[in-house]
């Protein structure tokens, strides 16, 4: 758990020293899509994972491994540099806190705020307009959507922006139910 909340505040850190060169550089966008091809490369190998948070690795192996990834994808520049830094600093581990707070910077600095929308199925463009233009009504921002889809909802959304939920999902509207039962027998 202190590694979590420790790397979290890696993450901040990092992030923020990322943030204030890409903004200096002009970058933020292109670091951005970087970072995102990094971490989509992230979640589809084991290896890489393995890579990236097993400790056991050494500083030159990670850097080793890391750069021929880094190559294959595309990602250069001070994307690039950023997470070799990472591997020889060995925070590695907190890869991912770093880029979902560097995002986060970004997205503030648009004007945006970022959105995560759970529905039990894909939701249409029509449906995602719809919330994106509700949204927009409600916070006086720009929301960034990010769409995951779980089945176990059974029905309905839940919407996360920053500390709120709204959760109208037949999930939790059947577990209230009953628990309004359970009280009432």
């Amino acid at each position: 758990m202190a590694r979590t909340i420790a790397g979290s505040t890696v993450a901040e850190r990092y992030a923020g020293a990322l943030f204030d060169l890409a903004r200096a550089d002009n970058a933020v966008g292109s670091v951005e899509a970087s970072l995102e091809i990094f971490q989509k490369s992230l979640r589809e190998s084991d290896d890489l994972r393995r890579l990236v948070l097993n400790p056991t690795f050494s500083i030159a192996e990670q850097e080793k491994g890391l750069s021929a990834v880094l190559k294959a994808a595309g990602i250069e520049g001070l994307a690039r540099d950023f997470l070799i830094v990472l591997a020889k600093n060995r925070r590695l581990f907190a890869v991912e806190n770093v880029i979902a707070a560097f995002r986060s910077l970004a997205a503030k600095d648009r004007g945006e705020v970022e959105a995560e929308v759970i529905s039990a199925v894909p939701l249409s463009e029509a449906q995602t307009q719809d919330l994106v233009d509700t949204l927009r009504q409600k916070l006086g921002k720009t929301p960034k959507l990010t769409a995951i889809v779980d089945s176990k909802l059974l029905g309905g959304l839940v919407v996360r922006v920053g500390s709120q939920m709204i959760d109208t999902s037949l999930r939790t509207k059947l577990k209230n139910l009953e628990k309004v039962m359970k009280e009432a027998s």
